[in-house]
């Protein structure tokens, strides 16, 4: 008999442990269940995600990441972690299980929807180019041709510029330029080292804003880029709660608020509407 009831115990407490935060299988019931999340962006991109000091980050991204995980744990009492993740990790960070989201200017492509599962887009952007304000030779984006643009890790932006269709659009003879980051793009073109930037008008203006005066964007977008949340691939309940609180992002008037917030100051023509999301599965 003591032994039966020492066989409860146990399978008490370890159903217990499990109900306390052990593994789930979705990202949603792991944030429901206990009112924790991690979530995955940027820490150098002025407006969209940028940490100062050993605060949480700032910015556009980082306010839709509050506003989904709160919507995901049912209230505002849910606990968010913020990890870094460069755009070279961010497919990494979500397959080990390091993230439970990542909202970190990450634009849906088919070759990262092979590996990560998109919801979304809950934005879209604009790629364009930012130039230093003195450089006059560079007024429209096909006078790339021959100059010196910025190849940020991870990042696939230059493509549009230099690579042919289907990943490319201009097909532009230029110098790539390696970068760690986009930020370390911004320094090496403010440095003389590179001629141009190209990724979304939200990063650039961003850049911009910070340092008034000192470069100047071409307003002469290439492409519509779908800024998307990923997720771990094949997790479609989660994909699917996050796109119900994309929905109402937009419905409450949440996402033109934080839209003008981070944004209203820079020129850019801002999103109006909600983007189309496409399907989870």
């Amino acid at each position: 008999m003591r032994g039966a009831a020492h066989a409860g115990l146990v399978m008490v407490l370890a159903l217990t442990a499990c109900g306390g935060g052990g593994s789930y299988t979705t990202a949603v019931d792991k944030i429901r269940n206990t009112g924790t999340a991690v979530v995955g962006t940027k820490a150098d991109q002025p407006g969209v995600g940028l940490r100062t000091g050993a605060g949480e980050p700032q910015g556009f991204d980082v306010d839709v990441a509050r506003y989904i995980v709160r919507q995901l744990a049912g209230g505002d009492d849910v606990r968010i972690t913020w990890r870094e993740s460069p755009s070279s990790a961010r497919e990494a960070l979500l397959q080990n299980g390091t993230v439970d989201l990542v909202v970190a200017s990450y634009s849906i492509t088919p070759a990262r929807s092979a590996r990560v599962t998109f919801a979304g887009p809950y934005v879209i952007a604009r790629q364009d180019t930012m130039v230093r304000a003195g450089d006059t030779s560079i007024r429209k984006t096909t006078d790339l041709r021959g100059k010196r643009i910025c190849l940020a890790e991870g990042s696939n932006s230059y493509r549009r510029i230099v690579d042919p269709p289907p990943d490319g659009l201009l097909n532009l003879p230029a110098v790539l330029v390696p970068a760690a980051n986009y930020s370390d793009c911004v320094r090496k073109l403010a440095a003389g080292q590179l001629d141009a930037v190209s990724t979304e008008d939200l990063v650039l203006a961003g850049y911009a804003e910070q340092q008034p005066g000192r470069f100047r964007l071409l307003n002469d977008p290439i492409s519509d880029e779908k800024y998307g949340v990923g997720i771990k691939k094949g997790d479609i309940a989660t994909c699917e709660a996050v796109n119900r609180a994309i929905i109402r992002m937009w419905q409450d008037g949440t996402a033109a608020h934080l839209l003008r917030k981070w944004f209203g100051g820079t020129g850019l023509k801002l999103p109006a509407s909600m983007p189309r999301l496409q399907r989870c599965g």
